[in-house]
């Protein structure tokens, strides 16, 4: 009978906002995320006792979340939560109205008649204007009602449940009393007081696993030497080299220890961070007593091809590996890119039943295809951020699956058990015997460590990082133990990874210069608790100010376009002054591995509008299920242009009828697909005239579930041009 064990891994992870110099914090996620993705998971597994799940939680996290719960740090959007509206100065109601709507608006502000009539009062984009003079338009009850919206959308269905009062308050809508803001933080508290609780009594019996990672989230490999970036990247530019693998044992071992006092047990896995692994660190978990660890496919097939082995993901993923000095061997596990990342990134666009099946479908097709008789797939993600893009918080999305896991839905009598499983329990039923020998240095964002080294702003802070512990190693010896200790927790904490994450142009936010500004009071409450005076240098920004990078691009074209439709770039000039629309994904606190496009390009001549698409490089080649629509609203009527990899020497159009149907319109060969996919569709055939104006979006999907959108947030604008298009655009 084959056996296959789905193992779901959740991965808890905030940074270490709090500043012990301070005694406050200034960012509210930890406080926040804990009333909705952390209490509500637990909650969810409670209502499926026959689930087996696997959660990792970062000791920086579980440390917050103490000092949360016992009233010891607060932060800055707490205390301005705290105050009565009408005592609120000129700058403090700025920051409600600044910040009081950071909240995901389609999933948390709509559903909600007050709190989106308030950001409708507010305007949605609020850059460059005058915060005092849009918040005097704001009444003291306006301000309450803010308060109390922000906090109370952030509630998961869990607490909703445990707490009725919540739903109450909601129903409520507006015209709130101090009082009730009182007992919605009093509730928020309370929430953070039961996480732990909470999944220490899923732990005990049995339902779930706990595991931890380094503790304040480092990418250790980079820790142990920041060399180690060139075996992967041998071209980025470093910074003075930054070595102290004494520092990675210390994260691990101090999280070992941490995880074990909090939660009673000691934990058997680790989640790297960032799924960041390199041989060197696989001799320091042996020694913390830890003897599993998961990173992502792509490392694996990476160390197949270090090792001179082919790589086939279906026949080597789904098995856990032996891998590590003699002596020193932990096991491995490899996270099914595909499924983990569907999570995140597309089950949130459709209805709960599609999601829930997809994921059914897939591991259908996983044990299907296998000639293994025992299978562990492990599906590996974020298990807090996706859920804000969810309607519901992904409530029914998720009960569906587990209900499906808990009633055998995927069992076949006599021939397929599939079920959950922990990872430990797991690896107890199918050891790991394939011994890895050439384990690959890399994260599970394109396998190397690029995103968090290499930029100049991330080379900065590796030498500020490098420079105070230079000087605490100095000053150390000669600190009482307690200060020592209290210092080297803070450069301990400005070796996480999250700071570098934010640096260079790789990511954007809009507290951007917040966590540099974090990085920097860390390094600097180094030089300060040992008595030092800290650099000049750590009052400096390292990151530069730029403008939020996750909207959309799209430019124009520049001139009129004569390509050949082969399905080869011919030459650098078939496509100049083509328009672009960027394909990559937002650039945000989730980081997608599955790159559809590498570019998008559009353009015209008199006749035709042309499209092509530049796939993105991948080990697995063309994907064989994906259809893409190209949507174009005309003055008269929207016609919809698709394309599927099924049949890539012609594309079908129709137009929409009246009563949301289709009518098929027949097929074109103006299309070639080969290196990249280009395509012309002429104008009379969606009748449209010069100067009228097209409006278009670009749908790709998989088994019918939308997996991309382009652009994301509103249609591209073409003109069907005219003779006098090239004069009018052009530019001296």
């Amino acid at each position: 009978m084959k056996t296959a064990r789905v193992c779901f891994l959740w991965h808890m992870h905030q940074p270490y906002y709090t500043d012990p110099v301070a005694g406050s914090a200034s960012m509210p996620w930890v406080r926040l995320h804990a009333t909705k993705a952390y209490f509500d998971m637990a909650f969810l597994l409670e209502k499926f006792p026959a689930v087996r799940a696997t959660f990792n939680f970062t000791p920086s996290l579980l440390l917050q979340l103490q000092e949360i719960g016992a009233g010891t740090v607060h932060d800055l959007f707490l205390e301005h939560a705290q105050k009565p509206a009408a005592d609120l100065n000129q700058e403090e109601q700025a920051f409600l109205v600044r910040h009081y709507f950071s909240i995901n608006w389609a999933t948390m502000i709509r559903p909600y008649p007050r709190y989106h009539e308030l950001l409708v009062k507010r305007g949605l984009d609020i850059d460059g204007q005058d915060l005092e003079r849009i918040a005097r338009q704001f009444t003291t009850q306006d301000l309450l009602d803010l308060q109390v919206w922000f906090n109370l959308a952030w509630f998961g269905y869990g607490a909703v449940h445990r707490y009725p009062r919540l739903a109450a308050l909601r129903a409520k809508n507006r015209g709130f009393t101090e009082e009730d803001k009182q007992e919605i933080l009093t509730l928020q508290r309370t929430a953070v007081r039961e996480i732990v609780p909470m999944y220490r009594r899923l732990a005990e019996r049995g339902q779930i696993e706990l595991t931890t990672t380094p503790f304040f989230h480092p990418i250790l490999p980079l820790v142990i030497d920041t060399d180690l970036t060139r075996r992967a990247r041998p071209d980025l530019p470093l910074p003075a080299r930054f070595r102290a693998p004494e520092d990675a044992e210390a994260q691990l071992r101090g999280a070992v220890e941490f995880h074990t006092a909090a939660f009673g047990r000691p934990p058997a896995g680790l989640w790297p961070s960032e799924g960041s692994v390199c041989p060197e660190l696989i001799p320091l978990l042996q020694r913390v007593g830890l003897k599993w660890l998961a990173t992502d496919e792509g490392v694996l097939a990476r160390s197949f091809e270090a090792s001179q082995q082919s790589w086939n993901r279906q026949a080597h993923l789904y098995r856990p590996y032996r891998t590590g000095p003699a002596g020193q061997e932990v096991a491995i596990v490899f996270r099914d890119r595909e499924i983990s990342d569907a999570f995140g990134f597309v089950y949130h666009k459709t209805t709960a039943e599609s999601g829930a099946e997809d994921v059914l479908r897939r591991i259908r097709q996983i044990v299907l295809d296998s000639s293994q008789d025992d299978l562990l797939i492990p599906i590996i993600l974020d298990g807090e951020n996706p859920w804000e893009h969810y309607h519901e918080g992904g409530e029914q999305f998720l009960s569906r699956l587990y209900s499906a896991f808990a009633r055998g839905a995927l069992d076949q009598e006599g021939s397929v058990r599939v079920t959950t499983a922990t990872m430990s329990d797991a690896l107890a039923g199918m050891p790991a015997g394939d011994y890895l020998p050439s384990l690959h240095s890399g994260s599970w964002i394109n396998q190397d460590f690029k995103i968090w080294i290499g930029h100049q702003e991330d080379n900065r802070g590796w030498d500020l990082l490098g420079h105070t512990r230079a000087r605490l190693l100095e000053l150390s010896p000669s600190l009482p133990p307690d200060r020592a200790g209290a210092a080297w927790s803070e450069l301990y904490a400005a070796e996480g990874s999250d700071w570098f994450w934010w640096y260079g142009d790789d990511f954007d936010t809009a507290y951007k210069e917040e966590f540099d500004r974090l990085f920097r009071t860390h390094l600097r409450n180094v030089w300060t608790i040992a008595g030092a005076t800290p650099p000049d240098l750590l009052d400096q920004p390292i990151c530069e100010v730029r403008g939020l990078h996750g909207r959309d691009q799209v430019l124009q074209p520049l001139s009129l376009l004569h390509p050949s439709l082969d399905g080869l770039v011919t030459d650098f000039f078939e496509w100049r002054g083509a328009g672009t629309i960027n394909p990559n994904p937002p650039l945000g606190a989730m980081w997608k591995a599955d790159r559809l496009f590498a570019a998008i390009y559009f353009g015209c001549d008199l006749d035709h509008l042309f499209l092509r698409f530049d796939p993105e490089e991948a080990p697995q080649g063309r994907r064989q299920d994906l259809q893409i629509e190209c949507h174009l609203q005309t003055p008269a009527q929207t016609v919809r242009l698709t394309i599927s990899s099924a049949a890539p020497d012609q594309y079908r159009l129709a137009r929409r009828l009246d009563d949301g149907g289709w009518q098929d319109l027949g097929v074109s060969r103006l299309i070639g697909w080969n290196k990249v996919l280009e395509l012309a569709l002429p104008f009379k055939d969606i009748r449209t005239e010069a100067g009228q104006v097209l409006r278009m979006s670009i749908l790709v999907q998989s088994h019918g579930l939308e997996i991309a959108r382009y652009p994301r947030h509103q249609p591209a604008q073409v003109t069907v041009p005219g003779p006098e298009f090239e004069a009018a655009v052009w530019r001296v």
